[in-house]
């Protein structure tokens, strides 16, 4: 990596874009310590070096730089690019980083960048992720322009990447999987009669963000954990990763014999028996 010339993620910056004038309160120590475990340093280095590229390239790149060895099986089930439809592409969630950036290599180069997903608009300081990003903030006010950001997404004439569980994946009883997934790419799908493509993509985090994250989602009302991931995305360099794309799913399939919420859960099931 060559020396960084210019920081593109910078801990002081968001803070004062989050916190205003309160930003002078945080403690030095504390804000030294965020930049340790984002990886602040790495992370621009990286940036920089990849700063030529966008979209599916950069993504691409990423996963280079992870050294993430992508075992897939199931490519013939993505649909053709160029049978003239849309789809909405769902898969479980369980790091938090790399599967969203491995996932997005394979489907930006599979229907040449023509797809989008939802993410945090922290990501969207990211110069590469952004052009194939929806960013959503739900804990200011574009979090309650959500419903118009989806809609925007599911217009558009790109296909739709969703982690329906809208974070990544806990451990309970010793079992890591996904929360309950949220209804809104069953009723998205229907109203824009997208078939649903189900991925199940494997890999762990540590033991120490799971206990993290339990005392986090039960004890703190923010989620702790997520300050964490990407220090978990570097735990997980060099790693072997299996990914499982299902048949689509008619969007048809979703009726109302069962509610949108079930019909969630009957995907979610499905993915996990990928």
């Amino acid at each position: 990596m060559m020396t960084v010339t210019e920081k593109t993620i910078d801990i002081d910056d968001i803070l004062k874009s989050k916190l205003g004038a309160k930003a002078r309160f945080v403690p030095r120590v504390l804000v030294n310590w965020l930049k340790r475990i984002i990886h602040q340093d790495q992370v621009n280095a990286f940036l920089w070096e990849s700063r030529h590229l966008k979209g599916t390239e950069w993504l691409e790149e990423c996963v280079r730089y992870l050294d993430a060895t992508l075992n897939i099986e199931g490519m013939e089930n993505l649909p053709d690019k160029n049978d003239g439809r849309l789809y909405t592409f769902v898969s479980n969630h369980p790091l938090g980083g790399e599967d969203g950036v491995a996932l997005g290599a394979i489907i930006g180069r599979q229907y040449d960048g023509h797809f989008r997903y939802l993410v945090n608009d922290l990501l969207m300081n990211l110069p590469g992720l952004a052009p194939v990003c929806i960013p959503i903030n739900k804990t200011g006010k574009q979090g309650r322009d959500f419903p118009k950001i989806v809609e925007a997404g599911f217009q558009s004439q790109n296909h739709m990447l969703m982690f329906p569980a809208g974070l990544c994946s806990r451990r309970k009883n010793g079992v890591v999987r996904d929360i309950p997934w949220k209804k809104t790419f069953i009723t998205k799908s229907v109203e824009y009669q997208r078939d649903v493509v189900p991925i199940h993509f494997s890999g762990e985090n540590s033991n120490f963000f799971y206990r993290l994250a339990n005392f986090s989602d039960n004890c703190l009302p923010f989620n702790l954990a997520m300050v964490f991931l990407v220090d978990e995305m570097y735990k997980n360099v060099h790693k072997t990763f299996r990914v499982a794309i299902g048949k689509p799913i008619p969007w048809q399939t979703f009726d109302r014999s069962r509610k949108p919420a079930e019909w969630a859960q009957w995907v979610q099931d499905r993915v996990y028996e990928l």
